[in-house]
């Protein structure tokens, strides 16, 4: 007689393990196609007799603690002065709008054209302040820094110049990370980010594929812009957007892997939180609005495929959840069933958990002769952070396929590099909150259950895997609650984050 829940158990599992280990797969072909083209950089196609007009854009909100910082960057830019127009785009509703006016006076006196605009209604977020800048600007290219950014000085002379090739329509340089050293949750930080910005990006530009401009730090020509359709916010992630639309056109891509420009993690967990809930909900958003157009495209049918697999990424955070449902400690198959070892347990090890593993040493060995190494102790925790932050993701992936919309929360910037200046300063800023956490901790107490149950019930090999679980989960929740509890009691109230929607935009040019 069939058992069907077991049925239903068994074919679950095999369903979730799959799709694990595809996402896995995916892993090995970028770490390939990273290896294949490692050594091929991108070099200008030749250089501009006469440098061309940019205007450098700043998209800004509520960024007092950083914006001195970003302001001191882009004065020291070794570029012309009248080949430079600078964009403050201020949707601020503090005093970072006394400052930015005070910052444009300078560089005014310093021989700068710049522009200041300031909205009150906040009307499409980013995206809308960069659209609504358009009309004014006055350069052949745009380039955009958020307000945590650092550029050297050399950056345009390092960029500018792959706009020579007529066809070259983006230049993307790669993120570094000021405060990488400041926490664990920093530290892990930059494991996840620079599998992304190390190998995918590189990966994904040099083999031809979609690429995503990261949304700052980039040089786009502004002809592309305007054929692509401008700047949407239909979507929380209005780059990958205009990326792809722009890509769909022909437009190049180049990405520059080894043009850095250092700026700030999140040192909080609801920071970190609030900034992937938005990365992850509008990445799934994007792949509903333009995955089809991917497909009904003429492009090789192999870059559509790698094009799906970059817009579905996030749909691993799904999978994540089904195994907090599957884990439940009952045998449907003898442990030690050959049947389970071959098509389950192999499959998952080699895919979703070594493939994974090779990935993140891989891109911190790119950067220093012995990262790979330096990084090996990081790696369960790495990985139990993922884990603990499915609830949280997994939420913005349902959000997205249900169509809920949602403000853009930006992520908090503090300013700060070191445990000793955070000693010094008081946060003024703080991240949004989420429900997810009473989930959260209801999962420490679930596993530590099931940890338990395996102890009493002598499953030695299911130890590692649970307290994996376990730490997840308990790390991220401890995380929101020291956070919530010492900027509740000790700090004081954070400024409003949205100005009232019914006023009008105000522009002040300069």
């Amino acid at each position: 007689m069939i058992q069907w829940e077991k049925l239903l158990w068994f074919t679950s599992y095999i369903i979730v393990s799959a799709g694990l280990s595809a996402f896995g797969a995916h892993k090995v072909k970028v770490l390939y196609t990273y290896w294949k083209h490692r050594k091929n950089r991108p070099q200008p196609l030749s250089r501009f007799t006469e440098l061309p007009l940019i205007t450098i854009q700043l998209p800004i909100f509520n960024e007092a603690d950083v914006l001195g910082q970003l302001v001191n960057s882009i004065s020291a830019l070794d570029y012309p002065k009248d080949r430079l127009q600078i964009q403050f785009l201020d949707d601020s509703t503090d005093e970072t709008t006394v400052a930015c006016q005070r910052y444009v006076e300078r560089m005014q006196q310093q021989g700068f054209e710049v522009e200041y605009r300031h909205r009150t209604n906040r009307q499409g977020f980013k995206a809308g302040a960069l659209d609504a800048a358009m009309p004014t600007v006055k350069g052949e290219f745009i380039c955009i820094f958020d307000a945590d950014f650092q550029p050297e000085s050399d950056y345009l002379n390092k960029t500018i110049h792959h706009f020579t090739d007529p066809q070259v329509g983006i230049v993307q340089a790669r993120w570094g990370h000021n405060n990488r050293s400041f926490s664990l949750l920093t530290r892990l930080q930059a494991i996840l980010l620079d599998g992304h910005l190390m190998l995918e990006q590189t990966s994904r530009s040099r083999q031809g594929e979609f690429c995503n401009f990261n949304g700052t730090a980039g040089l786009w020509r502004r002809r592309v812009i305007d054929e692509a359709g401008g700047w949407k916010h239909d979507t929380l992630t209005e780059d990958l957007d205009l990326s792809y639309r722009a890509q769909l056109l022909g437009w190049r891509f180049i990405y520059l892997n080894d043009v850095l420009v250092p700026a700030e993690l999140p040192p909080d967990m609801d920071g970190f939180k609030s900034q992937q809930h938005r990365w992850t909900k509008g990445s799934v958003q994007v792949c509903k609005k333009v995955l089809g157009r991917v497909w009904r495209s003429d492009e090789p049918f192999m870059k559509k495929v790698e094009a799906t697999a970059h817009l579905t990424s996030n749909f691993a955070n799904l999978l994540t959840l089904c195994t907090l449902v599957l884990l439940y400690p009952v045998d449907f198959l003898p442990v030690n069933s050959w049947q389970k070892a071959v098509f389950i347990d192999l499959p998952v090890f080699l895919f979703a958990t070594v493939a994974v593993i090779a990935f993140y040493l891989t891109a911190q060995g790119t950067q220093s002769r012995w990262g790979w190494l330096k990084t090996i102790p990081y790696i369960p925790l790495f990985m139990g952070l993922g884990i603990g932050m499915s609830i949280n993701n997994g939420k913005a992936v349902i959000e997205a396929l249900l169509g809920k919309e949602s403000e853009f929360v930006r992520t908090p910037k503090y300013g700060v590099n070191s445990k000793a200046q955070a000693s010094k300063k008081s946060f003024r800023y703080k991240a949004g909150k989420s429900l997810c956490l009473w989930i959260e901790l209801a999962l420490v107490g679930y596993f530590g259950h099931l940890l338990w149950l395996a102890i009493e019930k002598e499953q030695w090999g299911s130890l590692p895997f649970l307290a994996l679980f376990l730490f997840g989960f308990l790390y991220v929740s401890l995380g929101s609650l020291l956070k919530r509890f010492s900027m509740d009691f000790f700090s004081t109230p954070p400024p409003p984050e949205q100005g009232p929607e019914e006023d009008t935009p105000e522009v002040v040019t300069a």
